[in-house]
Order: structure tokens, then sequence, then C-alpha cells
């Protein structure tokens, strides 16, 4: 893909992985509409991007007025629609309440299925590009992520039936699955779980070329780092390989899960 005068829609733009996405882009001469609830992160992130013609757009993509917002300022002239906006909530299954287990869901599954539709007819026209950006976990259940696994799973499905739903259509369909990525969205008992577990943590400019060289090709799915393919296709052929790796690091995954339900009683 040609990113030169492209228009993109770019939601999560604010966010540590929606910053490093957006220079990426307005790098490769695309032109951003940039989308986060601040208003205030968005206009210094649009003063830090090369190029010119860059958008902003403050709304809650979680209420069907900001969605309406999104489709209204996109309008009839947008070249690629990059669902990055997410939310993880950390924790076993127990410590998390109706409302985290119903914002993952929906912001994580339901928000870019929404979006997907509303501007679809918008993208068939132009022969526009979609990317999900998932997650390993989307592929490797993974404890103490049992919420936002359940989302992620469900975006990388999404995401392959919808790629065949459009293969005739002009409209190419991607998923990006990052690894575990050193952002604001880790709490401390996040990264220092990683940090004994020894589970690398990439900074937000890794997965952005990541996204660079997945929108170069024509491939479906772009999975980022070693040995975090290796245990996505190990944990599609032979699970019980994967549930017994897994259940050796249990111990550590429920003693940090604990102490982060701890700090938020």
């Amino acid at each position: 893909m040609d990113l030169a005068g492209k228009r993109i829609v770019l939601t999560g733009a604010a966010g540590g992985i929606g910053q490093a996405f957006a220079s990426a882009l307005a790098g490769a001469g695309a032109q951003l509409l940039l989308v986060s609830r601040s208003e205030g992160a968005l206009q210094a992130l649009r003063g830090r991007l090369p190029g010119t013609g860059h958008e902003v757009l403050a709304a809650d993509l979680a209420t069907a007025e900001g969605r309406a917002a999104l489709v209204t300022a996109a309008g009839a002239a947008i070249d690629g629609l990059i669902n990055n906006a997410g939310v993880s909530h950390f924790g076993l299954l127990a410590s998390h309440s109706e409302a985290e287990l119903r914002q993952t869901l929906e912001l994580n599954l339901l928000l870019p299925m929404l979006l997907v539709r509303d501007l679809l007819p918008v993208l068939k026209t132009r022969g526009g590009t979609i990317v999900n950006v998932g997650s390993a976990f989307g592929s490797i259940g993974f404890p103490g992520y049992t919420s936002y696994g359940a989302s992620k799973f469900g975006l990388r499905g999404f995401t392959e039936a919808l790629r065949r739903e459009l293969a005739d259509s002009g409209v190419r369909v991607q998923y990006l699955a990052p690894r575990a990525t050193d952002t604001a969205m880790n709490s401390a008992e996040v990264q220092a779980m990683n940090r004994e577990l020894g589970n690398a943590m990439d900074p937000p400019e890794r997965v952005a070329r990541e996204l660079m060289s997945l929108l170069a090709t024509n491939r479906g799915v772009r999975a980022v780092g070693w040995p975090e393919r290796f245990f996505i296709k190990l944990n599609s052929i032979f699970p019980g390989l994967v549930d017994r790796a897994l259940l050796r690091q249990l111990p550590v995954v429920r003693r940090y899960a604990l102490a982060a339900a701890s700090r938020h009683e």
C-alpha cells in the first residue's frame, strides 16, 4: 500500500502504540484522522507529526454519538481504517467487575465491528484497507487475561471471516498481533510479572515498524516477535504442551494478579 496522500482513520491515536503508529504513517506520507478521547493529547500529537492535512477528533467511541461523529468526520474520502483503540484488565476472572468485562468486550471487539460496518461503504468505493490490532493473546489463552484474551480471540475470528467475506470487494483486511508492549496500559504488576517470567516487552516503535511491514504486503496476519510466533503455532497444533508450560508459570501470574487486585480494593 502506497501511503502517500492516503487518508487513514486511526483510533486509539493518543496511546503509546497509537502515537508510534501515527508517526510511522505520517512519515510515509499518509494524512491521518486521529481519534481518541483526549483533545489535548491529540492536538499535541498532531503538532509533532510530519506532513500536513492531519485532523483530530476527540470522541468517546463507546457511545453511538462518538461513532457517528467519526463517520461524519471521515466523510466520503478515507482509504484506510486502523482499529487500534482498546483496553486491558489484568487479573483473575473472579476479580473483574461486570463493568470491566463489558468494557473489554465492547471496546476490543464490538467497537471494531461497528466501525467497519459503518465505514465499509466508503472503503469499498476506494479499495481501502482495514487493519485490526489484536494480540498474541488472541491466539494463546494466557492466565490473568481471560477477558482480554476472549476479546482478541474474537477480533482475530472477526478479521478472518471479514477478509473472506470481502475477498472479491477490493478491500484488504489485515490483522496485526503484537506481543507485550511497553506502554502505560501495563500496570506495575504486569511489568514486574513480565520481567520475572522473561517475557519480552517491545517498544511501541517496534510495533509500528511491524504495522508498516504488514501494510507493505497482502498478507492477512502478522504476529510480532519470537518465540511468540512459535508458541502461536504450537498452541494451534499441540495445546496440551502449552497448557503444561503455562501451568508452571501460573503461581507467578496468580501472585501478581492478586497484588493488582489488592491495590485496587
